[in-house]
């Protein structure tokens, strides 16, 4: 620990005096004796003054060491106790404060946990009584967060100022498609509570169809809205539809109230819909149909022409003969070209059929309940894989398995069938097996070249065109030993991120991440970014796992994981986490310490890749971080090499932790988390230690505000005064 400036002070001042005291008594002894004996004493002092110096400094170091001790028991001691009672007012729930001090502050210390485990008590008892008087609010919430969840329509909220305050699952995985590095941000620097949708959208075209709507509640509309089409950054084709949020007050009385007011919107709801690829089949279409119309006209003109002279009587048979030609040359280049026209379109209608991630045992539940209805016949069920997910058109298998399931039944009078799906290598394997006569290879290539028809229902499509348009193949196998004979389908698989992504689509626990109706309060910043509160800004939580500690000597980021506070909530499914290949060897003395291996980078982006999407994750934030200087350190040495500068402001919780307590003993992140009781889970991997610091900062910032602290400017002044801030890299 190092001293307290209080201290050194004191003791310097006891040096002080007592070399005053003994050089006065000197003076004072030396006033009283004859020359002769001033003499003697001094020929006697002189050669000793050197253990009269020695024997000062041991008497003024035993009164050190006593006032230290005396100070650390009896005014740092009530301190840390201020401190600590200070850390109980603004923790949600009292911990043991394991006070160290006399009898009396320990006492002292017993009585106050005592009080705050009895305030925790009646906060408890308060919280159980809000949560049953608002249950009936919170069922209305919970059902708009399940519908906004398992919407399949890209859904985005947002305020007047831009800043999304509620998105659902479809939206997130819509972004990510339109993210410049989906396998790094993952859409995550695009969509988020807080983040502007000026990041993907023009503002001046949000602004029109804000105006536009605007009018139409100006003339009475009822349901105003606003629709247009826009290109992202991605390239990609988005349309977007807009209907504003009203307040009640103003909702109710739209219809009253003819001329309307700009205050009546509160913000505006966006539906996403890309239709890149729609545009692009319908862009080929119009080329198929222009160069069909064009061709068929000079060719419909060389038959005109071919027909008005074969019409004359004296044309001699050589010339009938040509002008015959020309017009079965040109009807059968027409002939070509409608064909062509025609398996284009087939291609096109195949091309439009939508894949989607679904579990492989919901697509088997779905066949064998088709089977079963329309065919008659018993269908079980066997090895399935629980975790096997699928990418497919479900709807379209379906009817391929039920028509071959229903020309097995009408042809060979097939009695009872089974659906078994398993893994094979990167693809899935699905088969319809049944007992019982086999076919030749010729009724299996008609089968599965005719159009499937359903009784009076029919479709163009074929099982081949089913099967080609999952990229799969399919064929018949037969096993005599049994007697048994299958339709074998190999089909593709979801990719692990799908079905990762499908999975959370399922999981409602995730939905009360997505939104914060608070921010509808927020309005356009009118102060710098310096003189904001410190709680309505944004955050960006970040830590770094390195290879070292000397950045400036070549040592480079192995890992970084971020997270971000919006609104004073820890948004823990907006998060930022990758690894990174340094582009060297990772000492193996620190692979202890943080657990990453050289093996576990190998193959993952450069840092040059990956900091320009954690850029984008952290724009418009304030950035947080523990020890901040040795995390922005790396990012400062990377600059030259991505043309990035972090000109974020930056907050360091150490630093602040110091200010809050400078009486305590130690500043580290495991230290203030016991301080504050918090959790401590994935200590040393970059996102859970950007966790731990987030829930440090929400511990401080009421403590800071207490103080006095209110706004970025004070609280980056105050951190500057601290000691540790002395502190380089």
């Amino acid at each position: 620990m190092r001293l307290d400036r209080r201290l050194v002070q004191a003791i310097a001042v006891i040096g002080i005096a007592t070399v005053m005291w003994l050089l006065l008594t000197i003076v004072l002894i030396a006033s009283t004796l004859e020359p002769e004996q001033r003499e003697v004493i001094g020929e006697q002092l002189l050669p000793r003054l050197a253990l009269i110096g020695v024997t000062w400094v041991a008497g003024l170091f035993s009164i050190g060491a006593t006032l230290r001790w005396l100070f650390r028991r009896y005014a740092t001691a009530p301190a840390r106790l201020l401190e600590q009672t200070r850390v109980l007012l603004a923790a949600p729930k009292a911990a043991p404060m394991q006070h160290q001090g006399t009898t009396e502050t320990q006492a002292l210390a017993e009585a106050i946990f005592q009080l705050a485990s009895q305030r925790d008590s009646l906060r408890e008892d308060m919280a159980l009584q809000i949560g049953q008087a608002s249950a009936s609010i919170q069922q209305e919430k919970n059902r708009l967060a399940a519908l906004m969840s398992e919407l399949t329509q890209s859904v985005v909220v947002c305020n007047l100022d831009g800043r999304i305050i509620l998105y659902n699952n479809r939206a997130r995985l819509q972004f990510k498609a339109l993210s410049q590095s989906p396998g790094l941000a993952g859409g995550a620097e695009l969509v988020g509570i807080g983040r502007s949708i000026y990041a993907v959208f023009d503002r001046q075209l949000v602004a029109h169809a804000l105006e536009s709507i605007q009018q139409r509640i100006g003339r009475g509309a009822g349901s105003p809205s606003a629709q247009f089409v826009t290109t992202t950054q991605a390239g990609q084709l988005l349309k977007v539809q807009m209907a504003p949020v009203r307040n009640a007050d103003a909702a109710g009385n739209a219809a009253g109230n003819a001329a309307g007011s700009a205050t009546e919107i509160t913000g505006f709801v966006l539906m996403l819909d890309n239709v890149t690829r729609a545009f692009e089949e319908e862009h080929l279409r119009d080329q198929l149909l222009h160069g069909l119309t064009e061709g068929s006209r000079s060719a419909l003109a060389s038959i005109q022409a071919a027909a008005d002279m074969l019409g004359y009587p004296d044309l001699d048979a050589e010339m009938r003969e040509r002008f015959l030609t020309v017009i079965r040359e040109e009807v059968a280049r027409m002939g070509t070209r409608i064909s062509d026209m025609t398996q284009k379109a087939a291609e096109g209608l195949k091309a439009r059929w939508p894949l989607e991630e679904m579990l492989g045992a919901d697509v088997l539940l779905a066949v064998q309940r088709r089977i079963e209805v329309r065919s008659k016949r018993d269908v079980s069920l066997e090895n399935i894989d629980p975790g096997l997910w699928l990418k497919v058109d479900s709807f379209s298998l379906t009817q391929a398995l039920d028509y071959l399931a229903m020309r097995l039944v009408d042809e060979f009078g097939i009695k009872f069938f089974r659906l078994r799906l398993q893994a094979a290598g990167n693809r899935a394997q699905l088969d319809l097996i049944w007992t019982g006569q086999a076919m030749s290879t010729e009724t299996v290539m008609s089968w599965e070249m005719d159009s499937m028809r359903f009784g009076a229902e029919s479709t163009p499509l074929t099982v081949r065109d089913v099967v080609e348009r999952h990229g799969g193949e399919m064929w018949f196998e037969r096993e005599r030993v049994r007697h048994e004979a299958m339709f074998r389908f190999l089909l593709p698989l979801a990719s692990m991120q799908e079905q990762i992504e499908a999975a959370q689509i399922l999981q409602n626990e995730s939905r009360p991440e997505y939104y914060d109706f608070d921010l509808f309060q927020s309005t356009s910043e009118s102060n710098a970014l310096e003189d904001r509160l410190l709680s309505e800004l944004a955050y960006t939580v970040f830590d770094t796992e390195t290879t070292g500690l000397r950045p400036s000597e070549g040592d480079q980021i192995i890992q970084i994981g971020a997270t971000r506070i919006v609104n004073g909530r820890l948004l823990r499914q907006e998060s930022f986490e990758q690894l990174v290949n340094p582009g060297r060897l990772i000492p193996a003395v620190t692979i202890p310490i943080h657990g990453i291996t050289q093996e576990m980078v190998m193959g993952k982006p450069p840092i040059t890749e990956v900091l320009p999407a954690f850029y984008r994750f952290a724009q418009d934030t304030v950035l947080v971080a523990h020890n901040a200087a040795f995390d922005m350190k790396f990012l400062q040495v990377q600059e030259p090499h991505t043309g990035l500068v972090f000109s974020h402001p930056v907050l360091d919780t150490l630093l602040l932790s110091a200010v809050v307590h400078p009486n305590q003993e130690s500043h580290r992140l495991e230290a203030i988390a016991e301080r504050f009781n918090i959790t401590v889970l994935g200590r040393h991997t970059a996102l859970g230690d950007a966790f731990v610091t987030a829930e440090v900062w929400l511990r401080l910032l009421p403590l800071l505000q207490a103080m006095g602290i209110t706004t970025l400017r004070q609280a980056r002044e105050a951190a500057q005064k601290t000691y540790y801030a002395r502190l380089s890299y």
